[in-house]
């Protein structure tokens, strides 16, 4: 089926475009159409990121087709090749056919095909199942589009088959479901479900990935919450949160769906803090405990469940950095802030970039639970605005700004372990008002304390 469509380029790149680039194969005697997310995303009004191609040309043939750009063999085995032009990068591909899938992650062998048909009949969903040419006509011989307009989220042929070749089509679907707010067809998602058990053999790396984007999605609470299985089945570690209720005054939602929600009270571009709320209370059905009247307690489930999420974080892959952050706002995300002398002592031990984060932590676990609760974020926002008003006015919390430093405690006789412990206590005494930070006000306050 074709269906006519316009597409937008931007034409403000110094290089040929996907345009220049379909034109220059077909002048050149080879059939070339952008195809996949690329064209189901024009479909739906959505701004194009990614540009994939697929032609009839073999890589070599791409090669001589453009002796002026600069090509990157980056799968030539499966027939890739990635073109960059203009500061944009144009993965081509040639049609093909795909062999088995021996370890349901990639095929053993490739054939490639004169036919645009046969090679999107390999692809995983209608929707991504689309070619574009150079008029911006579309081949959609599998329903793509119809399936788009309708919101569907439906294999190529047999699910099973299709999760069969590829596990990672698995998590796709639900990723995808969760991104652009479709519903996965009846017969896909039974085999969802039923074949979640295959994503064992995927690998850490691009699970990670996939869940990412899908916790990120704007759709993700009912994607989430209808699809637990499925999450449950890369962090194992989650499944006791589900219809785990904490009777607590606090809590409006047991403890996945709070999880859940807390997700999607953040801000979606902000992965840190959408990994944080996924696992923040990960350990509160290993911590419970229900005093004589019923109500829930999870004494230590941060801490505790700071620690789990480093395990997790660590299984799937996830750089350093990024899980010391996690581990760090998980551990955290319970203690009480109540003034700004609280957040000087954080920001002495955390630093300012991880406290801000802090608060905003707080902010969404709070708008997860009963309404009453919101109140705390009035407070948690004025504390955030006084703390940034004395960043800016220089006033003292961490021991870099102290004036005092290493040097001037070992000058009264103070040795290893005890010049830590003199510069906190001096930070401490500044950070209450007892002290200004004035080198000899401060040293007066060591030698009467601390001089041997």
């Amino acid at each position: 089926m074709n269906i006519n469509i316009n597409i937008h380029e931007d034409t403000s790149l110094s290089g040929m475009g996907y345009s220049g680039i379909l034109r220059r194969l077909n002048a050149s005697g080879y059939e070339a159409y952008l195809v996949g997310g690329c064209v189901r995303d024009t479909l739906l009004g959505r701004n194009i990121h990614d540009f994939d191609i697929t032609t009839s040309a073999l890589p070599e043939q791409v090669v001589s087709v453009f002796p002026d750009c600069q090509i990157i063999p980056t799968g030539i085995k499966h027939g890739t090749v990635t073109l960059l032009s203009g500061g944009v990068s144009y993965e081509i591909t040639t049609f093909r056919q795909d062999g088995k899938y021996s370890d349901s992650r990639r095929p053993d062998s490739v054939t490639f095909t004169p036919s645009l048909s046969e090679d999107l009949a390999r692809r995983d969903f209608t929707m991504n199942a689309i070619a574009m040419d150079t008029a911006g006509e579309i081949t959609d011989p599998f329903g793509g589009a119809e399936d788009i307009s309708r919101r569907i989220i439906r294999c190529v042929g047999d699910p099973e088959g299709r999760f069969t070749e590829d596990a990672l089509r698995i998590l796709r679907a639900v990723r995808f479901a969760s991104q652009l707010g479709f519903t996965i067809a009846p017969e896909t998602a039974e085999a969802v479900h039923n074949m979640k058990y295959r994503l064992r053999y995927v690998s850490a790396e691009r699970l990670h990935e996939e869940l990412d984007k899908l916790i990120c999605g704007s759709f993700c609470i009912d994607i989430l919450l209808g699809y637990c299985d499925v999450i449950a089945e890369i962090i194992p570690e989650l499944a006791p949160e589900f219809g785990f209720d904490q009777h607590s005054p606090y809590h409006c939602y047991d403890v996945w769906e709070h999880s859940v929600r807390a997700v999607a009270a953040a801000p979606e571009d902000d992965l840190i803090l959408r990994r944080t709320m996924l696992l923040h209370d990960i350990a509160k059905p290993v911590c419970a405990r229900f005093d004589e009247t019923g109500r829930g307690h999870f004494k230590r489930h941060a801490e505790v469940g700071a620690d789990m999420a480093e395990k997790i974080l660590n299984r799937l892959r996830y750089d350093k950095a990024s899980i010391a952050l996690c581990v760090t706002l998980i551990r955290l995300h319970s203690d009480k802030i109540l003034n700004e002398y609280e957040a000087k002592k954080l920001i002495s031990r955390i630093g300012a970039d991880t406290f801000f984060k802090l608060i905003e932590v707080k902010k969404c676990d709070n708008l997860a639970k009963n309404k009453f609760v919101l109140e705390e974020n009035k407070i948690l926002d004025m504390i955030a605005q006084n703390v940034r008003e004395m960043i800016d006015s220089g006033e003292c919390c961490t021991l870099r700004q102290l004036m005092a430093s290493g040097n001037d405690m070992q000058s009264i006789g103070l040795t290893g372990a005890e010049i830590g412990t003199a510069l906190d206590e001096l930070l401490d005494q500044v950070m209450l008002g007892e002290l200004p930070n004035d080198h000899e006000a401060l040293m007066e306050y060591a030698e009467k304390r601390w001089k041997k």
